[in-house]
């Protein structure tokens, strides 16, 4: 995405239009709509250093990056090569670590930002609760562990 010059509004782009894209094992890819990612994050730990004969306070010392799980949900889809792996990870105990690839997209569909997760694989899975007074989508959800991700150019 090409900088606005100093006389045009820079608008900051909208985190509804996104892609995300699984490989798995030998390059199988799944291309997911989802309605949601959440807790896509990363901390960094420290630990504590304290100086002889400085009270006053605590050296903190940075010792590595933690990220969080990352939350996808989506309408329930019954048959899905994703639920396919999902069930051989959790329920099979086979793991299989994917590659995502998460795609922020401009209104023509084009990647303006991208986030390559590392050997993610899947930690918990559900569905909403089904309810008969309720007319709503049945939504899946799945929880992610992973190594660590990375921004990617697009």
């Amino acid at each position: 995405m090409a900088k606005p010059k100093a006389s045009e509004t820079y608008y900051p782009p909208l985190g509804y239009y996104f892609k995300v894209q699984f490989s798995v094992g030998g390059g199988e890819k799944h291309d997911t709509e989802f309605q949601e990612v959440t807790g896509f994050s990363i901390d960094m730990d420290t630990e504590s250093w304290k100086e002889g004969g400085e009270n006053r306070f605590e050296h903190k010392l940075p010792t590595r990056s933690k990220f969080s799980e990352i939350t996808l949900k989506r309408g329930y889809m019954p048959e899905s090569g994703l639920g396919d792996w999902v069930k051989k990870n959790l329920l099979d105990f086979e793991f299989e670590p994917a590659s995502v690839d998460i795609f922020l997209l401009n209104e023509k569909g084009e990647p303006l930002s991208a986030w390559y997760v590392y050997n993610a694989y899947p930690t918990s899975w559900s569905t909403a609760d089904l309810k008969a007074e309720e007319s709503a989508i049945v939504v899946e959800t799945m929880k992610l562990t992973y190594q660590y991700w990375t921004k990617v150019k697009v």
